[in-house]
């Protein structure tokens, strides 16, 4: 059964009042440029959410570049700003990008079932001709109770299982010069874990860069098998979100990130590094 990740601005508007709406835009050149833009206009009602600060951990020899915050330190987070376990959440970025995804991904995995990422985020909302506010919304803060979906999240021992027992499938997200290890713009090492198969982020969009239908999606992965276990990741656990949110889209319930993913995986002294089309070969 296909996971519905995915509203759009006509079903916000009307539901406006019922839900917790999260404006989590960010870049990683413009520190000040989330809240920046947030000040300046965002979907009434909606709360400013840090990315750095709310969905990242400090780096450590292990764990990858963007380590995540503990389930301890998630519950609290967005137990401030008003969530429990029965809440509804919409979260948007400026288009579709992994900073939303990555959000989606941190409230499924401490236990919220009704997340939603706005399909074409805030710019989708302003072309729809709806209006912004610069009013930051007062909220009381909840308990979030924490019911942690342990079968969302892999480490670098269930990759190394994957690869030597086939337990899974691992999926790299990062585009295909990294992926094959002729380019490595953030990390020291160049290549994809042995065995990945490759499916960059951002084929899950459109031209205009909405999200593909369920079946669309269901396409794009038509070479796996939706009952099968699967392990995204990227190079550091954010840009391989969009890829689990578009899996359970497409119906595959066996999804697991690996939040450290590359910048974690070579961490490790002899953990394996491939180079080249390792698909393209086994075709050959």
């Amino acid at each position: 059964m296909a996971d519905q990740a995915i509203v759009d601005v006509n079903w916000l508007q009307r539901h406006l009042a019922d839900v917790v709406v999260l404006d989590v835009r960010y870049s990683s050149k413009e520190q000040q440029y989330g809240r920046d833009a947030y000040e300046k206009g965002h979907i009434p009602g909606a709360q400013f959410v840090d990315f750095k600060l709310a969905l990242t951990a400090p780096a450590q020899q292990h764990g990858g570049r963007s380590p995540l915050p503990s389930p301890e330190q998630l519950a609290f987070t967005f137990g401030q700003l008003g969530i429990d376990e029965r809440s509804i959440v919409v979260v948007y970025e400026d288009t579709n990008g992994p900073a939303a995804s990555r959000l989606w991904w941190a409230l499924r995995y401490i236990g919220l079932d009704r997340v939603y990422v706005l399909d074409g985020g805030i710019m989708a909302w302003e072309e729809a001709g709806f209006a912004l506010s610069t009013e930051e919304p007062q909220v009381e803060a909840k308990i979030l109770a924490l019911q942690l979906r342990d079968n969302w999240l892999a480490n670098v021992h269930d990759v190394r299982a994957a690869i030597a027992d086939g337990s899974a499938v691992l999926i790299d997200s990062r585009d295909r010069s990294q992926y094959v290890g002729e380019t490595s713009p953030f990390d020291p090492v160049a290549g994809h874990i042995p065995t990945a198969r490759h499916y960059f982020w951002k084929e899950a969009l459109n031209k205009q860069e909405r999200w593909l239908s369920a079946d669309l999606l269901q396409q794009r992965f038509g070479e796996l098998k939706p009952a099968g276990n699967y392990i995204v990741y990227c190079g550091s656990g954010i840009s391989a979100t969009p890829n689990v949110l578009a899996l359970r889209q497409a119906g595959f319930e066996n999804v697991r990130l690996y939040a450290g993913s590359w910048s974690d995986w070579i961490s490790y002294e002899g953990n394996p590094v491939a180079v080249g089309d390792e698909e393209k070969a086994e075709k050959e």
